[in-house]
């Protein structure tokens, strides 16, 4: 079975790369390993180690579910935060048969700057085919939800909103995002427990979400995701009033500020109980 490896990290999901990859999947014997190198934030920007590693987790984890819907065999990796390594290691431990490389026009693209096509040419030995997404002047394949929550994160009136949002046509991805209790550089159990929850009751509604632990501060968590994801709004998900921190902080008002994104807020009774959602 031929085996095409595929390298994109902000451009994984960019129309002229799925069809790419459909057009091999449709000629028939083949797999697709996919590596997403770890984008570093923007100067100015403090982000954890960990949740660089998170975010690019997201976009394999997005990516293969999309695919795998459409019956395409695929598997995927983080990489190294250098695209050049991230693909060495590739082809080093897997050995594909051909490359396929993601890249924003050259204008934008930091990769091509760093002549990236040309360096895994050379190295590899391998045929590398290069798509060029332009993230700007297309429309995405999908509708991209990203989701602030910690207490509230598992909400029955959470989860029925994004239900909602689903139900109204179109494919739809949900990113979540916890923020860690503290600042200690290490994602807390307590916000690890609450993403995993929210994901599984995404899942077992039958939505396709994944999620990440964020930043102690929700504001600077949110900025941080969207510079990395393309999305078409945001839910913040609260409790009530004056119980909750990030209303009197202004939260929902600062991230309004920060993204031309629509951004809705959800309230969450937090003495209400989950109700399992069975499986669709």
């Amino acid at each position: 079975m031929k085996e095409v490896l595929v390298v994109a990290s902000r451009t994984l999901g960019g129309a002229k790369l799925i069809e790419e990859v459909r057009a091999r999947a449709a000629s028939g014997d083949v797999r697709f390993r996919l590596v997403v190198p770890q984008s570093k934030p923007s100067a100015g920007l403090v982000i954890y180690d960990e949740a660089v590693r998170e975010a690019a987790q997201v976009r394999v984890d997005l990516a293969l579910s999309a695919v795998s819907a459409e019956g395409i065999e695929a598997t995927g990796e983080v990489g190294d935060a250098d695209p050049f390594l991230a693909t060495m290691d590739a082809v080093g431990t897997r050995r594909p048969d051909e490359i396929i490389i993601s890249t924003h026009p050259a204008l934008h693209s930091g990769w091509l700057r760093r002549d990236l096509i040309e360096r895994i040419q050379d190295a590899s030995g391998l045929p590398v085919t290069h798509v060029v997404v332009d993230l700007e002047h297309e429309s995405p394949p999908f509708n991209v939800t990203l989701v602030l929550a910690s207490k509230t994160s598992s909400g029955d009136e959470l989860l029925s909103h994004l239900q909602a949002q689903a139900a109204h046509g179109g494919a739809h991805l949900f990113i979540a995002v916890v923020p860690q209790a503290d600042g200690s550089g290490r994602a807390p159990a307590e916000a690890r427990a609450r993403l995993a929850r929210m994901l599984d009751r995404l899942n077992s509604a039958g939505l396709l979400g994944s999620g990440m632990i964020g930043d102690p501060d929700p504001y600077t968590a949110a900025v941080y995701a969207l510079e990395l994801f393309r999305v078409n709004d945001v839910v913040i998900s609260t409790l009530p009033g004056e119980r909750s921190g990030w209303l009197r902080s202004n939260l929902i008002e600062r991230v309004r500020s920060a993204t031309s994104a629509h951004v809705e807020h959800v309230v969450v009774d937090e003495h209400a109980t989950p109700t399992p959602t069975p499986a669709t």
